[in-house]
């Protein structure tokens, strides 16, 4: 399979998505409150789908998102679940990197309640406002 890119640009309402499947390097940034956060993500959902069987051998995921509603988190939940099958198949490392704006508790603690449950390495990583 030729390991392409998935790439949205920000919008308002809507985050980056910049997913190089060739290095492996994948960047969610900004806002994420779609009118309907289902039909947004599932392109890139898909897109993982493929991604999964034949990763690169390392995957990096930054995500720092300023907000994000309540239909966005559980894409985020189905996006996580996605990234767990390149570890349960022994395809390859991952690693999640979700930055934060100090003081930015919200956001921190959506974080930790990712971190909870997931199976990823999942790093919080505070940078100054």
């Amino acid at each position: 399979m030729e390991k392409n890119s998935y790439i949205v640009e920000q919008a308002y309402k809507t985050p980056l998505i910049n997913f190089d499947g060739a290095s492996g390097n994948f960047e969610l940034k900004g806002k994420s409150i779609p009118e309907n956060s289902l039909k947004f993500y599932k392109p890139l959902l898909d897109w993982l789908d493929n991604y999964v069987q034949n990763p690169a051998p390392k995957t990096n995921l930054k995500i720092q998102l300023d907000y994000l509603n309540t239909d966005s988190t559980k894409c985020m939940i189905d996006l996580f679940r996605k990234l767990e099958q390149i570890l349960k198949n022994g395809k390859g490392e991952i690693i999640i990197n979700w930055l934060y704006e100090e003081g930015d508790d919200g956001i921190l603690a959506v974080g930790e309640e990712y971190k909870s449950f997931i199976k990823i390495p999942f790093n919080l990583v505070s940078f100054p406002v």
